[in-house]
């Protein structure tokens, strides 16, 4: 199953759109709707969100010293 999230606002009509879904057309999707409330939004932000992430070597092995099994 593949997940895709999004948040909108619901209209004054309750009417909620959603468009470029990552989807097929004619593929059948399972829509759960969950309200959030504005406290808990704020209260637990992505600290990394918007941040420059680099990766060195990523494919590199990490701390090969400390195991003793590889001496």
């Amino acid at each position: 199953m593949e997940a895709y999230r999004v948040e909108k606002r619901v209209a004054a009509n309750g009417v909620v759109h959603l468009n470029a879904l990552p989807f097929r057309e004619g593929e059948l999707v399972e829509i759960i709707v969950l309200s959030q409330k504005e406290a808990v939004r704020k209260s637990a932000p992505s600290p990394l969100r918007g941040k420059v992430i680099e990766y060195i070597n990523p494919t590199e092995p990490v701390a090969q010293d400390d195991w003793e099994l590889l001496r």
